[in-house]
């Protein structure tokens, strides 16, 4: 229920950008004349499973400016005011659901880690 919910959410507030299928926008790693980088793949060819859940959702629910707390030129919004910890979650959790095993179990180290530290 989560990944389906997660699945409609995505469709309606990311894959205009991340595309329907997760794939990112072309050239999702070079900036563009105006020094913004295009929205990145979302499915295991882009950095996101890189990253451990709670920057991901801090990202999503915040933006990146308030995570670095300095400008950051992108064009990410942040989805606090528009979506509920458990709409974030669930996109979340729909984009991990795409991994492959082995991608999900190199995440789940990641998150590991950092829960660690």
């Amino acid at each position: 229920a989560v990944v389906d919910l997660g699945r409609v959410v995505y469709a309606e507030n990311c894959a205009s950008c991340h595309g329907d299928a997760l794939e990112g926008q072309a050239k999702w790693r070079h900036r563009d004349a105006d020094g913004y980088l295009p929205a990145p793949p979302h499915d295991e060819t882009g950095h996101t499973w890189h990253h451990p859940d709670s920057y991901l959702f801090l990202m999503t629910k915040y933006g990146i400016e308030n995570i670095i707390g300095k400008t950051y030129p992108n064009n990410m919004p942040a989805y606090g005011d528009k979506l509920t910890d458990e709409e974030i979650l669930a996109v979340l959790s729909y984009i991990k659901s795409t991994w492959s095993d082995r991608t999900q179990r190199r995440h789940d180290e990641i998150n590991v880690r950092v829960k660690a530290q």
